[in-house]
């Protein structure tokens, strides 16, 4: 078929979606980008697939830090979307995600609220509420308003997101047990530490077992129940004797 058809350009994009999946972002972009190239040589037939190669791309520009670049290339692929498909469509969701992403880790809280929940209008309409995207959508608000300090809504998105997972995946799930890790942090602002340590340690258990003891998702969990531990202790005005902690770690935990 020659190096300027759509085919080649696909297997080029597979290509770097496998190397993104093994954390090689370096070789990912290098193929997106050559997908990129095939598709815009040959763009009348190929948009949609321009959009998505641009979408890519921003991803993984995202992951190497270069998070302005990784924003025209998710507000492209949004323009492209929207023009082709409309608003109202899962594909035109996902740029505006993407682009909430961008703007949280920029640290403006305020805009990715406003891309996040864009997203969510979209995926609710189209998917419906019982969605697995649209679950996925409120707990990146609940984040988000929980980094806002907006501790009532980020609860009540995180539970919304938990309830649909519940019924979509189940609760033995690491999508799930992400929403109970958002409800636990939120509970843990709101200083109700042995409610948030509840949650917190269901979705460590999952993630233990589904993920492994060594992932980020499952280290990080731990680290947040030992912090609230920590704070349950000080608001009730007693630290354990060391024996008597170390038993409790070893109930929980293990040896």
């Amino acid at each position: 078929l020659e190096e300027n058809h759509a085919d080649t350009a696909m297997s080029y994009n597979n290509i770097g979606l496998i190397c993104n999946n093994l954390g090689d972002y370096e070789n990912a972009l290098k193929y997106y980008l050559k997908a990129l190239e095939i598709f815009e040589a040959v763009l009348d037939e190929n948009l949609l697939n321009a959009a998505g190669s641009y979408d890519n791309i921003g991803l993984v520009l995202r992951k190497l830090g270069e998070h302005d670049k990784a924003l025209e290339c998710h507000i492209k692929a949004l323009e492209i979307f929207k023009d082709v498909l409309g608003e109202k469509h899962p594909e035109t969701a996902s740029p505006y995600n993407n682009i909430g992403i961008v703007y949280l880790n920029l640290g403006d809280y305020d805009k990715a609220l406003e891309y996040y929940i864009k997203a969510s209008e979209i995926f609710k309409e189209v998917l419906g509420e019982n969605n697995h995207r649209t679950a996925m959508s409120y707990d990146n608000i609940g984040a988000i308003y929980n980094n806002l300090g907006n501790y009532g809504k980020a609860l009540e998105y995180h539970i919304k997101a938990s309830e649909i997972f519940e019924n979509v995946v189940g609760e033995n799930h690491p999508d799930t047990a992400i929403s109970y890790y958002g409800i636990g942090i939120v509970v843990s602002n709101l200083e109700n530490y042995e409610i948030a340590l509840k949650y917190l340690i269901k979705a460590w258990e999952i993630f233990k077992e589904i993920l492994g003891e060594s992932h980020p998702h499952t280290q990080q969990t731990l680290q947040n129940i030992s912090e609230a531990i920590q704070k349950l202790e000080e608001s009730q005005g007693k630290t354990e004797e060391p024996k008597k902690k170390k038993g409790f770690w070893s109930r929980l935990f293990g040896e």
